[in-house]
């Protein structure tokens, strides 16, 4: 049966104490934007891995995706930790796969304690492929293949697969406290989604684009204009350059970010077309 493997991006680079608990929230996030969207689906946590289970493995990458966290996934095919059920199931994989005459390679790395390195595994997996297709005319090019073939081994199971799906990245909203958005227009909608990408919980002021701003926080919280809360670490607004001129920091308690601050117009048309369309793919729009 085919699964999701799941890889984060910045979270890796912080220590263990820190990566731990920010794994924790990243995998609370996931299985609740897969209860909104009203997906059901099993998330296990591995070793710097997430692996979904799923009926419908679209929607739950379609929900996925729109995790602020999630690096890249990719659907894979599963087998044993042995060099030699590794290569059976690498050999029947491809033969759907391969075209004849096109070149393949493989990618192989190895995390564990397998009798084998990450080169050796490559090795075997390609001559597996190798024979399984010989009626196809098979060819090896290492540098540009037109077939790329992904191994994985780690400690309890090998991943096969061949496209990595990317999402936003980032961290998991959440992990960096809590701030207020003033969200009229389309460069606010995109300063509110890259704080949320930054890992902060967003409050938002204002009614513009809260339909984009629910699918990535389905427990995004809209507050009345002039409520304000201790909670605040600071204020978000969607300026330009040739607003900036009338702010003065001195009207305000706290921080003031500008994460367009440095965009222009089609910068913010351009990054706000892939916000929308991971929206627009969202399972809870197809219900």
């Amino acid at each position: 049966m085919a699964i999701l493997l799941l890889r984060y991006s910045e979270i890796g680079l912080k220590g263990i104490t820190v990566r731990n608990r920010w794994e924790n929230r990243l995998k609370d996030n996931i299985l609740q934007m897969l209860a909104a969207d009203g997906v059901e689906a099993l998330v296990t946590r591995g070793q710097a891995r997430f692996y979904v289970e799923a009926s419908d493995l679209q929607a739950a990458i379609n929900s996925i995706r729109k995790v602020f966290g999630v690096g890249s996934i990719s659907v894979c095919e599963t087998a044993g930790t042995e060099m030699e059920d590794i290569c059976e199931k690498v050999a029947e994989y491809s033969k759907s796969r391969m075209v004849k005459g096109k070149t393949f390679a493989v990618r192989a790395r190895r995390e564990g304690g397998q009798k084998f390195n990450s080169m050796e595994l490559a090795r075997a997996c390609g001559d597996a492929i190798w024979n399984a297709n010989l009626d196809k005319d098979p060819k090896v090019n290492l540098h540009e293949p037109d077939i790329l073939f992904w191994v994985e081994a780690r400690p309890r199971q090998t991943y096969i697969f061949q496209d990595y799906i990317y999402g936003h990245a980032g961290l998991p909203i959440g992990t960096q406290g809590h701030v207020l958005a003033e969200v009229n227009d389309e460069r606010g909608l995109l300063s509110a989604l890259l704080m949320m990408k930054r890992g902060c919980k967003v409050y938002v002021q204002g009614e513009y684009g809260l339909d984009v701003l629910r699918e990535y926080d389905p427990n995004l919280k809209v507050v009345d204009e002039g409520l304000f809360s201790s909670k605040y670490l600071g204020i978000v607004k969607g300026s330009d350059l040739g607003q900036i001129e009338e702010f003065n920091q001195a009207d305000y308690d706290l921080p003031v970010f500008f994460p367009t601050i440095g965009m222009t117009d089609d910068e913010v048309r351009e990054k706000m077309a892939l916000f929308r369309e991971f929206a627009e793919a969202s399972p809870r729009r197809k219900q």
